[in-house]
């Protein structure tokens, strides 16, 4: 192709593109891809999770760390990175606590989406990856990512919507993430036990009895020599990732065994595709790149 293939995968959080699809991003970035992570808030409100970095200098300046967490991981897994200037809703503790005001959760829709069309015009991504409503897990900025992002990926190439906000571009396909499914962490326990490692994963399966798979998984992407890029990605991220805590405890040599891809469900396509596919770009040729109309 005479133009790169783009990506653009779009986060609530700093390190949220560490856990979730990062060596996807890393073997594409190795192939020629131009990948961008958009991260939607700055994780203002996000707790130290890793006790060995819970001191008082961190938690005060909690925002600018997690910047300088977020380059580091840029730098590692190789992609562009922007900040699209919402504030951190937090995690409630409770269901019926109101969220704060003027964080990105609260925003309208609209409102909430304009930065990231923006984004989309000026990139002019082929594939954008996000998570699915549920938000992967229920934390309310995810829900909203979810939401923008669909906004985005249907408004972008539309020029009567955000006219003000540079020419427009149609994204081709809209992934949703499914890297945590109950089939992938049943098969890491079960290789787990067998080798009498003993397993972190039963209470996670156990969770799935009361909350099945929404989406199905349409895409896995072949990816486990990136998982050591992965890792590192994450550990760049040292408020919110333990190395000695749950992400790590089965081995890297296991995963790449018994799970060596990264997953997702096929949300949206506006180009010809067959499922199962093993690569995001199946059905993006080359007359597909430089297009803003499919």
């Amino acid at each position: 192709m005479s133009a790169p293939l783009r990506l653009m995968a779009v986060h609530a959080h700093p390190d949220d593109e560490s856990s979730k699809g990062a060596a996807t991003m890393a073997r594409y970035v190795a192939e020629g891809v131009d990948v961008l992570v958009c991260t939607l808030t700055g994780g203002e409100r996000g707790s130290v999770l890793n006790p060995k970095m819970d001191r008082p200098e961190i938690v005060a300046n909690i925002s600018e760390v997690r910047r300088q967490e977020m380059e580091k991981a840029r730098l590692i897994l190789g992609v562009r990175q922007s900040f699209l200037g919402f504030v951190d809703s937090g995690l409630p503790e409770d269901e019926n606590e109101p969220l704060p005001e003027g964080c990105f959760a609260l925003q309208p829709v609209e409102v909430a989406a304009a930065p990231l069309v923006a984004a989309v015009r000026e990139f002019r991504p082929h594939v954008i990856l996000t998570y699915d409503d549920d938000g992967g897990y229920p934390h309310p900025d995810h829900i909203m990512t979810n939401k923008v992002s669909v906004e985005a990926f249907e408004a972008a190439g539309d020029p009567d919507r955000f006219p003000d906000l540079g020419e427009p571009w149609q994204p081709l396909k809209l992934y949703y993430h499914m890297g945590f499914t109950k089939e992938r962490f049943e098969a890491l326990h079960q290789a787990m036990t067998e080798r009498e490692m003993g397993s972190p994963y039963a209470d996670w399966i156990a969770r799935w009895e009361d909350r099945p798979q929404k989406w199905a998984v349409t895409t896995r992407v072949p990816c486990g020599d990136y998982f050591e890029t992965r890792d590192q990605a994450l550990l760049a991220h040292a408020t919110q990732v333990d190395p000695d805590g749950f992400w790590f405890v089965c081995p890297r040599e296991l995963q790449q065994e018994i799970w060596p891809t990264e997953d997702y469900h096929l949300a949206r396509s506006l180009v010809g595709t067959e499922t199962p596919e093993d690569d995001l770009f199946t059905g993006i040729h080359a007359e597909n790149v430089s297009r803003t109309h499919p």
